[in-house]
């Protein structure tokens, strides 16, 4: 009896792994670019959530300002909330606007919702930037974003680097996961003339879209809900892989553990929030992109299940067969497909112009930076409260000291 479940999971595991590889095939696909629908330069208003930022909001700001793009297009809004340093005066004195947000907000995405709202009256605004405090930013974002909305698009994401990539292992492991999501999911999916998915910083969204569909997110992953909603309402979301922005990734383990538990947590709110509705208009209107989304938010849960399924499938083996040659096959096997992701890494790290010395520490310890989200997932599913705790950032790093 155990055996044919494992067997049904195990094939429901190779269906779900199968859709994504098929979707992931699309990065292989040539996009023909659109043409351009309007010449216009959009207006921007660009918007940086920011708790205890004075030690980095600097330096975004300072990229912002050096963009290609016309400054009398753009303005850039920093919103405080719960401050206790100086980020507002660092952030007012490197040439933002403030918007202090006074409510105790619980979410990057409250602090949002109260921006939009605060700004709803500016017409002069076409579009919104999202950034983080802690990111810097490629010269030619804004005007690559600008192409996006002239060539019809409203949501796009753009290509998430990181600016401490080689810090050390910690760091180059999120890079990688981030790279993967780029160009195995937004860019094939953009490729395939499907929807991609908003990934947390460095995105677009048209007041339009704002001020028909609104902002009112309720989980602590404002990207990945967003992306729901843009489904629901059928608002394609755009990648553009030359709008690029350069993150802080953490470097410690303990700091790591807090924040994957926060999306985690996030990605079962979802789940819980939009499954429903997300697979009654997937199945009744034949959407794809619902259905799409829909199977995201269930990778913690697929996660959780073919990691026991493969101990439990280990464990029956030794346990049939009882010999030593099946446990060094199953070793062998394993052995394989580690090496195969280490030179799958190896190109990724390469494909995205960085050092592979630099980045050797990521590469081969990437499954176990993988493998330790399995019991931040595990606890989440029965988890009823995650606090928005903070994520210190203290990693300066000049635009200047790039090669944006």
């Amino acid at each position: 009896m155990l055996q044919i479940f494992v067997y049904i999971i195990s094939i429901f595991s190779a269906i779900y792994i199968l859709y994504f590889a098929i979707m992931a095939c699309g990065i292989f696909k040539k996009k023909k670019k659109m043409p351009l629908k309007s010449q216009k330069n959009n207006f921007f208003a660009i918007l940086i959530a920011a708790r205890n930022e004075e030690e980095v909001i600097s330096y975004l700001i300072k990229s912002l300002i050096k963009q290609k793009y016309p400054r009398d297009c753009y303005e850039i809004f920093v919103i405080t909330n719960n401050c206790t340093d100086n980020t507002s005066k660092v952030a007012n004195k490197a040439g933002a606007k403030i918007i202090d947000c006074p409510n105790s907000v619980k979410s990057k995405g409250e602090v949002l919702e109260f921006a939009f709202k605060k700004l709803k009256e500016n017409k002069k605004i076409d579009a919104y930037v999202i950034f983080d405090a802690d990111n810097i930013v490629h010269s030619d974002f804004l005007c690559k974003m600008n192409e996006a909305i002239n060539m019809g698009y409203t949501v796009a994401q753009g290509f998430r680097d990181t600016k401490n990539i080689a810090d050390n292992w910690l760091s180059s492991s999120y890079a990688i996961l981030y790279y993967i999501q780029s160009l195995f999911i937004n860019r094939a999916r953009y490729n395939l003339g499907k929807s991609s998915f908003l990934n947390g910083t460095g995105f677009m969204v048209t007041k339009k879209v704002i001020d028909r569909w609104g902002f009112e997110i309720v989980t602590l992953t404002e990207d990945i809900e967003f992306t729901a909603m843009c489904a629901v309402n059928e608002e394609k979301i755009a990648f553009v892989e030359e709008a690029i922005t350069y993150d802080e990734q953490v470097i410690k383990f303990k700091d790591s553990l807090k924040q994957r538990k926060r999306w985690s947590f996030g990605t079962i709110q979802c789940l819980k929030r939009y499954g429903p509705k997300l697979i009654k208009k997937g199945l009744k209107e034949r959407n794809l992109e619902c259905l799409d989304v829909t199977l995201f938010y269930f990778s913690i849960i697929f996660q959780i299940i073919s990691t026991f399924i493969s101990l439990l499938t280990g464990i029956l083996l030794i346990i049939n067969f009882q010999s030593v040659n099946v446990v060094i096959f199953g070793l062998l096997i394993v052995g394989f497909f580690y090496m195969i992701g280490v030179i799958f890494r190896m190109l990724i790290i390469k494909k995205c112009n960085k050092n592979i010395k630099d980045n050797i520490g990521g590469i081969l310890l990437f499954d176990l930076f993988l493998f330790s989200w399995v019991p931040v997932n595990f606890i989440c599913l029965f988890k009823k409260e995650c606090a928005w705790d903070q994520i210190k950032h203290n990693r300066n790093v000049d635009v200047n000291d790039l090669r944006v």
